[in-house]
């Protein structure tokens, strides 16, 4: 009596292929659910919410509300909001400043970093990158005790010698919040820059030395070129950051009373969606901000493009 059975050669190669050919979705899905859950449905329900408006009736007994449809009257109340199209303009004017700043001082201390001529780079990196792992919040409150007239050190010593200074004052506390947010983020595209210079050959540099070169003309004229796709990457991430800009301002207005409830875009939300309680308003000013957002993202990878290109 012979025994047949379906676990022939042709058969298990035709499953490792079946498998095989599965395999990336099954990989995937993870971060597929992920994606969907947290980001596009979100997006997708703040798109739906904000074409509709809550109407109460009933003076308050039993299920009196009911959602009706308004088109595009929110983002009409939207841009008619005076602190929030406000807004927009003094982080944008808070970006101008603050984004050159920080850039600048990350790129100098990465090409610092990667010179011969410093010595404890480990201990220095190290020292700058310390305060990006400072929440947000932390940070916010311990530059605030340095910026309160009454108690901050930095405050009395400038007075001692004659400098008067309000950290805190309506026109200069945008800037102090800047100096949180360079103080913060500077260290970490610090380290973006400085590893894109690790991958530059070496042998270029030895070159550049055996003709003459001195560290600074290697800096400007050999290193910074090589590096500009890492500064376009970390120049996209801090527009993102500075249009996202919360934690500070809305922890330094337990410090202040200059920092308004809608003092940036992502304030004015909060505001409308919670101490307003207008879910439909705040969805339809996320949106516009998203779209904001957006299109500044597209113009800094497309001026990337273009200098890519032109260096091909």
């Amino acid at each position: 009596m012979s025994i047949s059975t379906s676990t022939t050669p042709a058969g298990s190669r035709r499953a490792w292929r079946s498998g095989v050919r599965w395999a990336p979705y099954v990989f995937l899905a993870p971060f597929v659910t992920l994606f969907l859950v947290f980001l596009v449905a979100p997006i997708v329900t703040a798109l739906y919410t904000s074409f509709f408006s809550v109407e109460r009736s009933g003076l308050g007994f039993g299920n009196a509300n009911e959602s009706v449809f308004v088109g595009f009257d929110n983002y009409v109340r939207a841009f008619s909001h005076t602190g929030f199209i406000t807004s927009f303009g003094r982080v944008l004017l808070f970006g101008i400043v603050q984004v050159p700043v920080m850039l600048t001082l990350a790129i100098a201390l990465a090409l610092l970093f990667d010179s011969a001529t410093v010595r404890w780079k480990r201990f220095f990196q190290l020292s700058v990158f310390i305060p990006y792992a400072v929440p947000a919040v932390v940070a916010t409150l311990l530059w605030g005790f340095l910026y309160q007239p009454r108690v901050s050190p930095i405050v009395e010593l400038l007075q001692s010698i004659g400098v008067s200074v309000d950290f805190l004052a309506p026109g200069t506390v945008l800037w102090a919040i800047a100096n949180v947010s360079i103080w913060s983020v500077t260290g970490v595209n610090m380290i973006i820059i400085f590893a894109a210079l690790q991958t530059v050959q070496r042998d270029v540099y030895e070159a550049a030395r055996i003709d003459g070169a001195s560290e600074l003309r290697m800096a400007l004229q050999i290193k910074l070129p090589m590096v500009l796709p890492a500064v376009f990457l970390t120049t996209l991430f801090s527009i993102i950051g500075t249009l996202q800009l919360f934690n500070e301002p809305m922890t330094l207005r337990s410090v202040t009373s200059n920092v308004t409830g809608d003092y940036t875009p992502n304030m004015a939300v909060f505001s409308a969606t919670t101490l307003g309680g207008n879910l439909n308003l705040g969805s339809a000013m996320a949106i516009i901000l998203g779209l904001v957002t957006f299109a500044l993202s597209i113009i800094v990878s497309v001026a990337s493009n273009r200098r890519k290109g032109a260096a091909a």
